[in-house]
């Protein structure tokens, strides 16, 4: 009964599924604990800063992710396997890993300008890669709750982030707040790793002497 109870209401999950689950997580926690602050750093922090330059990093951002990940989306599509699509989601996790890092260290708008447009390329590459590599290994029969749980899961993670987010930054400052948001999506990648033997099968070697029994089996 508790199995058949588990199969009716918690439907499996695959391991790849669960993988990412855990990687976007990982990714969007460590970032719900700076952006609620992002603006309040910014003006306390740079020399300069206005409301107005909140804003434009908030343009910045939104606006290069919406246009570089259209074409990027179109050559992860037009390029056969899943190989590109890893690569392209590893790549864009270590430079949102990078672009936290680098907040760290900027002194001037112009630095956080470049670093926020830099962080934009790093979700542009991640956003399509994650959502193509996903789509593609939900279970067709549970796909509202797989990608609920999806949701769900960086919901609840941006939401305690965000909780204990302001708590760090008061206590440690801005600069260990930036620290755990590089660090986990670093972790996000690292997770990720765990999971090319299943997206990225291994090629299996024929044994030339061989070959004849395998046209053989295909044609029967």
């Amino acid at each position: 009964m508790p199995g058949k109870f588990k199969s009716i209401f918690l439907p499996k999950i695959n391991r790849v599924v669960k993988y990412f689950i855990i990687g976007d997580l990982l990714l969007w926690a460590g970032w719900g604990f700076i952006d609620p602050l992002f603006s309040v750093f910014v003006i306390k922090n740079i020399a300069g800063a206005t409301l107005a330059s909140v804003g434009y990093l908030a343009a910045i951002f939104w606006i290069t992710r919406c246009i570089v990940q259209i074409p990027i989306s179109l050559y992860l599509d037009k390029v056969r396997g899943e190989k590109d699509d890893f690569y392209a989601l590893v790549v864009g996790l270590l430079i949102t890993g990078f672009a936290a890092f680098s907040f760290m260290t900027v002194k001037t708008m112009a630095q956080v300008y470049f670093i926020q447009f830099i962080k934009a390329i790093g979700f542009a590459l991640y956003i399509p890669s994650w959502s193509a590599i996903f789509t593609r290994h939900i279970d067709g029969r549970h796909a509202a709750f797989e990608w609920a749980v999806s949701s769900s899961s960086v919901s609840f993670g941006i939401g305690v982030a965000g909780l204990f987010g302001g708590l760090v930054a008061s206590l440690a400052g801005f600069n260990v707040v930036f620290l755990i948001t590089g660090l986990l999506a670093i972790l996000s990648a690292n997770v990720l790793l765990f999971v090319p033997n299943l997206i990225l099968p291994r090629t299996s070697k024929i044994n030339p002497n061989k070959i004849g029994d395998h046209i053989r089996a295909g044609l029967k």
